[in-house]
């Protein structure tokens, strides 16, 4: 692997420096002509941000990987002049050709600029274009001179139609066209598709942006506006008569469902549900759309639609044939996989079934098997060497709410799913036999015309039980005086949980992930709780229950984990341009053990390092705080912590063909809140803890499918906290071998 990585690491490099050494691009360049250089666009006035201006450029130059070097183009350089060759055909395929700068384009960029900045009401405004050739390049440089911009003296409104005027007040709709506002056509624009949106959603079903104009006079002087908007009256079709705009109700609503083994293929009531045009309602669009949103979610339901007809006998209202067609209702999967952990091979099978419609309501049944098999090497001591494991899953999701004490208007402002699931895990290891049964309810929703999902854990009960534990494992682990460990121990006993949590997810636009750099300017937030044995816990103390050997109170004789977890994630984008953005991350989460326990559960500790975290790290490499495993190896049970610290700046670029490239930097750490004895310098202090802070730096390649995407990262450490000699300063004592961490990952980390 390390081979591999310095392969791929020594490519990259020969890549970039080949953009700085210039390989002979001129003769790519045809005679008399000039390849495009540079474009920048400036402005005599700082009010003025030139930033979205670049959006109206026609041609750019060749594109820079993080926005530093032209490699594209000198990958295409590589190539020779015979075309018939197949690798030179490769080359050019891989790069880019020069881009030979056109005054046409160039012109037409001077317009759109000067068209752009005149509609921001810079009426006035002048585009310079100054060519800058040096040799067989050249650069382009726009000068913006906007001139002083025009304010709206006075706003005019004249709204024909009597009954649309009643309901817009400036009581009633909060206008955005106010008198000294800045004269500009993007927010006229704005404010036309707001009115639109405002009264189709009142019942003016074929009302459209067509019938509100604006008109500016301009001719005041001053740098002013007379600015007056107009909304007409409904016409129909060419006919030049204007009569009041038609205010529909919803009349008839009836449903079109295809009939299987002579009974609708999904129960009326379900589509019925999922359906918020109710009749005797005004019109509204945002309710057509949301029982499309709806009905694209059942899983029984491939499509819908929604069709409206004026009703031939009362021509105020719209009656409404909704018709659904099924989707497949059955499906089997098998999958095939081969293991490797830490060099001991093995393979896994796994059959799932899905059922998309299990009583005709659009339940969705999931049941999945699963068996794999390792076949452990080096265990000394131990009679058997294979590592056997059998899970079985299933759940049942209910498109809605299952609780009868909602109000049914919060009902039809949320999609909501209801879910039942169960697992059995086993697992048969040289060492010990674990048992893990886990079954859980909970609910999910998104607010409808919003970007919140919310998740309530409402029960989660885990069970974990040992029936058998090797003699060997125990003598040399678990009660071994010199090598006996409090973490560990408490991980290979009978365990309890039983848990209750609530999950917050806000996303300030959709995101596009099939975009060059993933997307526009948004942020998402990430939030969670939950706390488990606190019912358990007050149970057994107003019974007076008696106490285990450890002073735990259990529960059919086990004990039961008590905690409380918080988690926060907050991450953030900003895009450059078209192939290169900017995502800044940062996440810490807290849980704290009380009662009646003093150590997390294994599974809800928190780790550091891996693909996700600072990635100059392996998974479960970093930390607590300044803590070193025996000889500076891992140690998977005391690298663990109750507190986690994330911080992350990556820069994206778009490289070639589906390949994304990235540059970060990543921080943080985990700590412990007690002080336990068998992880030294792994509590949390505030007068400490920042100088416990690992860093690190790295580069990664991404190759972007669309729909999902492969990710490799390459990093290193920087500041390792674990040490106070030289090695605490990897980034001025480099050690490839030592402080390199590749991480092959699906998706992005944040």
């Amino acid at each position: 692997m390390n081979c591999f990585c310095r392969i791929i690491f020594a490519c990259f490099s020969l890549l970039v420096s080949l953009s700085f050494t210039g390989c002979s691009v001129n003769r790519f360049i045809p005679e008399d002509e000039h390849m495009l250089d540079q474009v920048s666009i400036r402005s005599d006035k700082s009010e003025l941000k030139t930033a979205p201006l670049t959006g109206y450029v026609v041609q750019h130059p060749n594109s820079k990987w993080f926005s530093l070097a032209k490699v594209p183009l000198h990958i295409y350089c590589l190539s020779g002049r015979d075309s018939t060759k197949r690798f030179n055909r490769f080359l050019r395929r891989l790069g880019e050709p020069p881009v030979i700068y056109d005054s046409v384009l160039a012109q037409k960029t001077r317009l759109n600029i000067q068209n752009a900045v005149q509609n921001m009401g810079y009426l006035n405004a002048e585009v310079d274009l100054l060519e800058v050739p040096k040799g067989n390049r050249i650069g382009v440089r726009y000068y913006v001179m906007p001139h002083q911009r025009y304010k709206v003296k006075t706003v005019e409104k004249e709204i024909r139609d009597t009954a649309i005027a009643s309901q817009l007040t400036d009581d009633d709709y909060a206008w955005s066209l106010q008198d000294n506002m800045n004269f500009d056509l993007n927010v006229l624009d704005a404010e036309r598709s707001r009115l639109n949106t405002y009264l189709q959603n009142r019942g003016y079903y074929k009302f459209n942006k067509d019938y509100i104009r604006f008109e500016a006079d301009t001719t005041i002087g001053n740098h002013q506006v007379d600015l007056k908007m107009t909304l007409r009256e409904y016409s129909a079709g060419k006919s030049v008569v204007e009569t009041p705009h038609p205010c529909y109700q919803i009349g008839k609503v009836t449903y079109d469902i295809p009939v299987s083994h002579n009974k609708p293929f999904v129960r009326p009531k379900v589509i019925a549900r999922a359906n918020e045009l109710a009749e005797g309602n005004l019109y509204r669009e945002q309710d057509v759309q949301g029982t499309y949103s709806r009905l694209n979610r059942l899983g029984a339901v491939q499509s819908g639609r929604v069709s409206l007809t004026e009703n031939s006998q009362d021509s105020t209202k719209l009656d409404a044939l909704i018709s659904v067609t099924p989707s497949k209702r059955n499906s089997f999967n098998v999958e095939l996989e081969g293991t490797n952990s830490a060099g001991d091979l093995g393979m896994a099978v796994a059959v799932s079934y899905q059922n998309r419609n299990l009583f005709r309501g659009s339940e969705l049944l999931n049941l999945k098997a699963r068996g794999a098999f390792e076949a452990i090497k080096g265990l000394r001591g131990y009679n058997d060497q294979n590592f056997i494991e059998y899970s079985f899953e299933s759940g049942i999701t209910f498109p809605d709410f299952l609780c009868p004490f909602l109000r049914q208007s919060f009902r039809k402002r949320s999609l909501a799913t209801s879910e039942l699931a169960f697992m059995f895990d086993s697992q048969d290891r040289p060492e010990f036999h674990r048992r893990v049964l886990t079954t859980s309810w909970r609910y999910k929703w998104t607010m409808a015309a919003r970007r919140m999902q919310h998740r309530i854990d409402m029960l989660d009960i885990n069970y974990v039980f040992m029936p058998w534990i090797s003699d060997t494992f125990k003598d040399n682990y678990l009660e071994n005086p010199e090598s006996r460990n409090a973490i560990l121990r408490y991980n290979y006993e009978n365990l309890f949980i039983v848990k209750w949590g609530y999950s917050f997810f806000y996303s300030s636009q959709s995101l596009n992930s099939t975009s060059k750099n993933y997307g526009t300017n948004a942020y998402i937030i990430r939030a969670s709780i939950e706390t488990a044995g606190n019912l358990l816990y007050g149970i057994s103390s107003a019974s007076k229950a008696q106490r285990n050997e450890d002073g735990q109170y259990t529960l059919f004789k086990n004990a039961y984990a008590q905690y409380v977890k918080g988690d926060f994630d907050f991450s953030k984008s900003f895009v450059i341009n078209k192939a290169n953005s900017l995502a800044l991350h940062f996440g810490l989460g807290i849980a704290y053990p009380y009662g009646n326990s003093t150590i997390l559960p294994y599974e809800k500790r928190y780790f550091s390092g891996g693909a996700n975290s600072v990635r100059g790290w392996s998974v479960r490499e970093l930390g607590p705080g300044s803590f070193l495993g025996n000889d500076g190896k891992i140690d998977f049970i005391n690298q663990t912590g109750d507190m986690k610290l994330d911080m992350n700046v990556e820069y994206r670029t778009h490289l070639f063909w589906k390949f994304d490239g990235a540059v970060f930097v990543d921080a943080g750490n985990i700590w412990t809140l007690r002080d336990y004895e068998d992880q030294p310098g792994g509590q949390f202090r505030f007068d400490t803890f920042w100088r416990q802070i690992a860093v690190a730096y790295g580069l990664g390649l991404r190759l972007n499918f669309n729909y999902f995407i492969l990710r490799l990262d390459g990093g290193m450490k920087a500041i390792h906290p674990a040490y106070e000699d030289s090695r605490h300063y990897p980034i001025i004592h480099p050690n490839f071998k030592r402080d390199f961490s590749f991480h092959f990952a699906v998706g992005l980390p944040f």
